[in-house]
């Protein structure tokens, strides 16, 4: 029943826990910290390290002749794109007398449309004079080219009007020469025709004084246009913060390191898929979490709590050791200090009643090479543990690191508390944990979770393997309390009795 039951909650299990995501990114807050600060250096180094080149800014004042207020901004896009232009770059660069390509100093400047009428001209140089000689040749440029333009667009208008004009003249000549010296006589036929005549004339006299007029009108227009077209803000040299500059470089880098960071925090997270929540440490295992402890010892109002959380879990496992008759060991994955302290401290509980005997199963030195203290129990490792007696009740302490030889644990205890730092260990590695104990017949009777998260509300303590679990160990005797069923198979709730 209970593999069932694993494999229905693996199935109903989300393909992302959002929860254990969050934690997981707020637990690698040093990442993307480090990534915020990083970024934030980053932006400032390059406001001083790379500083923006001298430039000058002009307004340039631009007429139109077809401007309407409900002009969309068309006509200035257009004046922004002929900026653009190799010919305006070539008059700017022949007004500055300088032997630069076209299409080079085209990628100096650029144009932007602040009104429908108002164009604005930002140039960069080699410095602030050169960056302001060239928005004014090119401000200048623009002008001339715009005033020729629209000279030229005035000029072509009012001739195609004058030569419509001069053609209703050679008209108007023809039908003056068919009237003649004639006038309207008796006959009605002849005067019929001498009338139509003379309605036709008075037309093309109407018609030659509207082209005359349109072509005064067209040539109007263009002085207004010309004087309207004109430098509004001569150019200037704009000038630079530095500390303004590194300000916002620094405040955008930082923004930008952040994301970073907290991306690759999360991308992180989603491929590592280490557990740090208790209730999933706990279903990896096949185990209980019996008691938390904080990698470091806190701040100073946390250390009282964290305190007496290693002596509540001193008295837990010494008084869990004096009642079994079977060696009992200490297992670590990822804290192999916090273990040695844990199993100094039990030892020392354990032999003010009796002799007890650490053997020491680490790789590295946090029990071997350490200094003792007066009242600490023995310690041994290696060829040392062939001569411990059998009379003497033994303590091992070892780890399930990747690289551990499973065959060697039975050796330190035939039954184990696991000590697991949270998020050290990845989902694969605590089943391959779960499975090589359960093949050596070493049956995990709680789990000791060492740096865990503070905002962790999730339940690690599983209902099934309470034969083996470290708070089940007082009622492995029945209990008839009226019936046949041990105390604790009472308190099992309907569900969970059922699914058993």
């Amino acid at each position: 029943m209970t593999t069932s039951k694993t494999s229905e909650s693996s199935a109903a299990a989300p393909l992302l826990d959002l929860q254990a995501l969050v934690v997981t990114v707020r637990r690698r807050r040093r990442l993307w910290c480090a990534m915020t600060l990083l970024g934030l250096l980053a932006g400032a180094a390059v406001a001083v390290l790379m500083p923006p080149q001298p430039s000058a800014v002009t307004k340039v004042l631009v007429a139109h002749k077809e401007d309407q207020p409900n002009d969309t901004g068309t006509l200035i896009r257009t004046d922004v794109e002929l900026l653009q232009t190799t010919r305006i770059a070539d008059q700017a660069l022949q007004a500055l007398k300088s032997p630069e390509k076209p299409e080079d100093f085209m990628r100096d400047y650029r144009g932007t449309g602040l009104t429908n009428n108002v164009l604005q001209i930002d140039v960069t140089g080699d410095s602030d004079a050169e960056a302001v000689a060239r928005a004014k040749a090119l401000a200048d440029a623009f002008v001339a080219d715009h005033v020729r333009r629209m000279q030229e667009t005035a000029e072509a208008e009012a001739k195609v009007l004058l030569d419509q004009r001069d053609r209703m003249r050679e008209e108007l000549a023809e039908v003056n020469k068919e009237i003649g010296d004639q006038s309207p006589s008796s006959d009605p036929k002849a005067s019929a025709g001498i009338e139509s005549l003379f309605s036709r004339r008075a037309e093309l006299d109407s018609r030659i004084a509207d082209f005359d007029q349109r072509a005064a009108e067209a040539r109007t227009g263009t002085p207004k246009v010309i004087a309207g077209t004109q430098i509004v803000d001569a150019p200037r040299a704009v000038r630079h913060s530095l500390p303004k500059a590194a300000a916002t470089n620094a405040a955008i880098g930082l923004v930008l390191g952040l994301v970073l960071g907290l991306a690759l925090a999360a991308v992180g997270t989603v491929v590592a898929d280490r557990p740090v929540l208790r209730r999933d440490i706990a279903a990896n295992l096949g185990a209980s979490v019996i008691a938390e402890l904080p990698r470091r010892s806190g701040r100073l109002w946390q250390r009282r709590r964290t305190r007496t959380a290693r002596e509540r879990l001193t008295v837990s496992l010494a008084r869990t050791m004096r009642g079994s008759t079977e060696p009992v060991s200490l297992l670590e994955l990822g804290c192999a200090r916090s273990a040695s302290a844990i199993a100094l401290n039990v030892a020392r509980a354990v032999a003010a009643d009796e002799p007890v005997v650490v053997i020491d199963g680490l790789p590295g030195p946090q029990l071997a090479k350490r200094r003792p203290k007066p009242g600490d129990p023995t310690v041994v490792s290696g060829e040392g543990v062939a001569a411990v007696s059998p009379q003497q009740r033994r303590f091992g302490v070892g780890s399930v690191a990747p690289g551990t030889a499973w065959t060697d644990l039975q050796y330190l205890g035939t039954q184990t508390v696991l000590v697991v730092r949270a998020g050290h260990g990845s989902a694969a590695w605590l089943h391959t944990v779960a499975r090589q104990l359960a093949d050596q017949r070493i049956p995990v009777i709680g789990v000791v979770l060492i740096d865990p998260d503070p905002r962790d509300r999730t339940d690690g303590t599983l209902w099934d393997g309470l034969h083996t679990a470290l708070r089940g160990r007082s009622e492995r005797l029945p209990r008839h309390n009226g019936t046949e069923r041990p105390s604790w198979a009472m308190r099992v709730p309907d569900n969970d009795q059922e699914a058993r």
